[in-house]
C-alpha cells in the first residue's frame, strides 16, 4: 500500500462489549479487529491513510450502541463501524447507520431475512449453518428435537428456520423454551428437569452470552450423554467452551463456516498473531475471525474504489476477495451478505472443535432461503479432507 503517510487517517468506529453478558466473545470481535487494523497500518496503511480506531464499551445494552453509533457518526469523524453481536444491537445500530448515510459491517451469525444498504453482515446466514446443523443432526441422532435460546430475536427467529426444516423433513420438535440473557441456576434447573422429562434425540441451544457455560455445565451434571442426546449449537464457539470447560463441552456440536483448529496457512498465521498479541491461551471463534476479515475487506475495497467515500467503498466491495483464514470470502452484489465456507464441529477432549463435515467450496449466502435446501446442501467429498463435505452452489 502507497501514498503519503502525512494524509490524514481514517477514522473507523469498533462497538463491541468489554463489559456485559456478552462480553466473552465481543472482546474477542474487538481484538480482532485491533489486530486488523495493526497489520494494515503496519503495511503502510490505506491509500498512504493510517486508520485509527475509535473505541467504546456498549456493554451489551441495545440503547447504548444505539447512543454510541449516533455519537461516532454525529460527533467522531466516523463514517464506518465495525461492531455488533447481539441482532437486538444490531437493529438499535442501523436506522441510525442510514439515517447518518454510514456502512456497519455486522461480524456476526444471524437469523437471516434482512437486508439494508448501510449494512455488511460478513457472519453466516441461515443457510450457511442453521440448515447444515439441522440436517447432520437428524441423520446422525435421530428425529425428535429439543429447542432452547436466549430470550430475544436471534433465538427466536433461528428456531423458528429449523423447527420449519425439522418439520418439513420428518421430524418433530417436542419442545422450544428460552432462557433470560443473564440466566442462573433458577432459570436452567426447569429445562433440565423438562429435557429429561422429553427424552428427546437431541438439542439445539441457541443460547448465548454467560448462561452457556451455566447450561452446559447443568447438562453434564444432570448425566447426560453427547453421545446418545448431544448439544448442536449456532453460538457455542471456542470463547465458550474455554469458559464452560472442556470436560462439559465434549462431545457436542456447532455449526459455523471457522474453527479455531482449522489447518491452513492462513489460519496458522492468523493464529499465531492473534495469541501472540493476545495470549497463547486466548480463544478465538467465527465471530472473531469474521470481526478480522471484514476490516481486510474494507481495506481492499478502498484501495479498489481509490476513495474512502462510503458509495465508492459500497461500490467496490463486491469485487473484492480476501483470502480469510476460513477460506476466500467475498461479498455477494445482491444482498451484501458474503460467501463462506459452512463447516460443523464437534468439542474434543482438548477444547478444540474436531470439523465433521465441512463445504468443498464457499456457500452462497441465501439470507432469505429462496433457493430450496437440497439445492444448496448436498452430501459430497471434500477433496483435501477425510470428512463428508456440504457442497453448494456457491462457486
Amino acid at each position: 500500500m502507497s501514498g503519503s503517510s502525512a494524509a490524514p487517517p481514517i477514522r473507523v468506529g469498533v462497538l463491541f462489549s468489554e463489559t456485559g453478558v456478552t462480553a466473552l466473545v465481543e472482546r474477542t470481535q474487538r481484538r480482532a479487529v485491533e489486530l486488523a487494523l495493526e497489520e494494515l497500518n503496519a503495511a503502510g496503511g490505506v491509500l498512504g491513510r493510517s486508520l485509527e480506531a475509535v473505541v467504546y464499551d456498549p456493554a451489551s445494552d441495545p440503547r447504548k450502541f444505539r447512543r454510541l453509533a449516533e455519537d461516532l457518526l454525529g460527533n467522531d469523524g466516523v463514517e464506518v463501524i465495525f461492531g455488533c453481536y447481539m441482532s437486538s444491537t444490531r437493529k438499535a445500530v442501523l436506522p441510525v447507520v442510514e439515517q447518518r448515510g454510514g456502512l456497519l459491517f455486522y461480524p456476526t451469525l444471524y437469523e437471516g431475512f434482512e437486508f439494508s444498504a448501510n449494512c455488511i453482515y460478513s457472519g453466516a446466514a441461515p443457510n450457511q449453518n442453521s440448515i447444515g446443523l439441522a440436517r447432520y443432526l437428524m441423520q446422525n441422532y435421530g428425529e425428535r428435537f429439543y429447542l432452547i435460546g436466549s430470550n430475544y430475536v436471534f433465538p427466536y427467529e433461528s428456531n423458528r428456520i429449523i423447527r420449519d426444516y425439522i418439520s418439513s423433513h420428518g421430524g418433530k420438535v417436542l419442545e422450544e423454551r428460552y432462557i433470560p440473557l443473564s440466566a442462573g441456576e433458577e432459570d436452567i434447573a426447569p429445562i433440565i428437569a423438562d429435557i429429561r422429562k422429553c427424552n428427546p434425540s437431541v438439542i439445539i441451544s441457541t443460547v448465548v452470552g454467560e448462561a452457556t457455560a451455566a447450561f452446559y455445565r447443568a447438562y453434564r451434571k444432570a448425566g447426560f450423554d453427547p453421545a446418545v442426546m448431544p448439544i448442536g449449537s449456532l453460538t457455542t464457539c471456542e470463547p465458550e467452551v474455554a469458559a464452560i470447560g472442556a470436560e462439559a463441552a465434549e462431545g457436542h456440536y456447532t455449526s459455523a463456516p471457522y474453527f479455531q483448529s482449522i489447518r491452513s496457512p492462513e489460519n496458522e498465521r492468523f493464529v499465531a498473531a492473534y495469541q501472540a498479541k493476545f495470549g497463547p491461551d486466548a480463544p478465538m471463534s467465527s465471530c472473531t475471525e469474521a470481526a478480522y476479515f471484514q476490516v481486510h475487506l474494507f481495506a481492499r475495497a478502498v484501495e479498489r474504489a481509490g476513495s474512502a467515500a462510503i458509495p465508492d467503498v459500497k461500490e467496490a466491495l463486491p469485487g473484492c476477495l480476501y483470502v480469510a483464514p476460513q477460506g476466500p470470502v467475498r461479498i455477494d452484489r445482491e444482498n451484501n451478505h458474503t460467501y463462506l465456507w459452512p463447516r460443523i464441529g464437534r468439542v474434543a477432549a482438548s477444547g478444540q472443535f474436531d470439523v465433521v463435515e465441512e463445504s468443498a467450496v464457499p456457500i452462497k449466502p441465501d439470507p432469505y432461503l429462496i433457493t430450496p435446501e437440497d439445492e444448496t446442501w448436498a452430501a459430497g467429498r471434500s477433496p483435501d479432507t477425510k470428512s463428508t463435505s456440504i457442497v453448494g452452489n456457491g462457486g
